[in-house]
């Protein structure tokens, strides 16, 4: 970078923590006061097991090839990829 452009420019920082805690507040107000997060993650799990069920041979093995590559989470709870 040039030195002189450099020396003109002015220090400048934000601090976004007020408006994330305001867009996640906007966020669960949105939701609604039926939403159930419990249910929302157990309605993910079983979205999870239909897609990945009733794999064919190959299908299974390039599956499980993937999770052990940690590029897929497996089956276990709280599953998140490794990468």
């Amino acid at each position: 970078m040039n030195q002189d452009y450099a020396r003109d420019l002015t220090p400048f920082s934000i601090d976004l923590t007020f408006d994330e805690v305001r867009r996640r507040s906007e966020v669960v107000a949105a939701l609604g006061p039926h939403w159930d997060p419990v249910a929302a993650l157990q309605g993910e799990d079983e979205a999870y097991a239909l897609l990945y069920s009733g794999l064919d041979e190959e299908q299974q093995r390039t599956y499980d090839m993937l999770v052990a590559a940690g590029v897929l989470p497996g089956q276990e709870p709280g599953r998140a990829s490794a990468h």
